[in-house]
């Protein structure tokens, strides 16, 4: 479980970048732990005793640990900080005062009471990127809990998800934690840019709600622009046909249809090409009119065959399609590709999911397994010169040295 990965030939682009993750749940540690993947130092900092909510979310258990915690926590070390005592408190300040990036969650105000607040610790590390992760934001929404499913709800996505007339539906993941991770990540780095010019920290936020209506794109452009309020279509798009599922002979089958050279491509194959000169059917916005009886005309033709027989002779055809898979048939499938989807065992613990960003020059890395609770911060500690440090420095006692060398600081 805590086996580590030979040290790559390669520093990671953000290799020497040091990360105080005060982050729980999962749009903070998602961010962080691709920042992690990509060479930064993210210290993790838990309560003592229970650790981010998601080490009980289970089940399902792996290796006695929540699979949601290990899903997004690897190549982090865990410090156990109690902030409601002043020593630890103090552990943290010293922590934050070497970083170059801080990570929090927790509801707006709270690390102003503890002393963690921006312009409190600006004073000390005027460099700090310091990045809160909100669910409605820091003024009249600073109340509001900011669960991915009240925000999937009261920002609009189940209104637009599920089965038309029905109860809103929401996404089968977290996805609003995760597209807000995803923002966040690249506040960060365009911070890190700016710090890079100029020399100067600045203060980030990224509420849940915003990052879900940036995300609601096309349908949020329509609302906007046209004053269209969307409505869920199940599986179909607002705004091209046919883009839905259909049922082949054994199992349902997706055409994502986007322009009328594929749609005409179809219709030769499944041997209806007269479709495709139908004047109810020649354009996307007459096939958008008349939804209901192109997908009539359509039904028939691909129930006569699997769905693997379409997928293999459309997309030779250059028509967008394929059957809807469960998650081994998706790991199989990018098995297949060669996209290499997987993190071994071996290198950060079981099931870890690879990065997503192939990168030339500068992979990312698999170093450490997520890490148990509390389980660095003896290692920590020593680095702050509170307790017998280790004989070879790691990453972040490297970089807490060079601020002290700079600063004439005393740790």
């Amino acid at each position: 479980m805590h086996a580590q990965q030979p040290e790559a030939a390669t520093a990671g682009a953000l290799s020497g970048i040091v990360v105080a993750d005060f982050g729980r749940v999962l749009a903070g540690p998602y961010m962080t732990m691709l920042l992690a993947d990509l060479g930064a130092e993210v210290v993790k900092i838990e309560r003592p005793g229970s650790g981010d909510d998601t080490r009980a979310w289970g089940p399902p258990f792996a290796d006695g640990q929540a699979t949601y915690f290990l899903g997004v926590n690897r190549n982090k070390r865990s410090v156990a900080l109690d902030l409601a005592d002043p020593a630890d408190l103090e552990t943290a300040r010293a922590i934050v005062d070497r970083a170059d990036v801080l990570v929090e969650n927790f509801r707006p105000g709270t690390m102003d009471r503890l002393g963690l607040g921006y312009e409190k610790v600006r004073a000390t590390n005027p460099g700090l990127v310091y990045c809160s992760v909100t669910g409605f934001g820091s003024a009249e929404g600073a109340a509001l809990p900011g669960y991915d499913l009240l925000v999937q709800a009261m920002g609009g996505l189940m209104s637009v998800t599920g089965e038309p007339g029905g109860p809103g539906t929401k996404a089968g993941v977290a996805l609003v934690d995760v597209i807000t991770g995803l923002h966040a990540g690249m506040g960060v780095l365009a911070a890190l840019r700016h710090r890079e010019r100029t020399g100067e920290g600045q203060r980030l936020e990224v509420s849940l709600l915003g990052s879900l209506l940036s995300a609601l794109t096309n349908q949020a452009a329509a609302h906007l622009a046209a004053g269209v309020v969307p409505r869920a279509l199940g599986n179909r798009h607002p705004s091209i046909t046919p883009y839905e599922v259909f049922e082949a002979s054994d199992r349902p089958l997706v055409l994502a249809v986007g322009n009328d050279r594929q749609f005409r491509a179809l219709c030769a194959r499944t041997g209806s090409p007269g479709l495709a000169d139908d004047p109810r059917f020649a354009t996307n916005t007459a096939r958008v009119a008349h939804r209901e009886e192109l997908a009539a005309a359509l039904a028939g033709p691909l129930a006569e065959r699997t769905a693997d027989a379409w997928f293999e002779d459309l997309t030779a055809a250059g028509v967008p399609c394929g059957p809807i898979n469960d998650l081994a048939d998706a790991f199989a499938l990018a098995d297949r590709l060669g996209l290499s989807p997987r993190v071994p065992a071996a290198a950060a613990g079981p099931g870890q999911v690879a990065h997503p960003i192939a990168f030339g020059a500068t992979p990312a890395a698999y170093r450490s397994a997520p890490p148990r609770l509390g389980e660095h911060t003896a290692e920590v500690l020593a680095e702050l010169g509170l307790s017998t440090g280790r004989d070879r420095p790691s990453p972040v006692r490297r970089k807490m040295n060079a601020t002290q060398s700079r600063e004439g600081a005393q740790p």
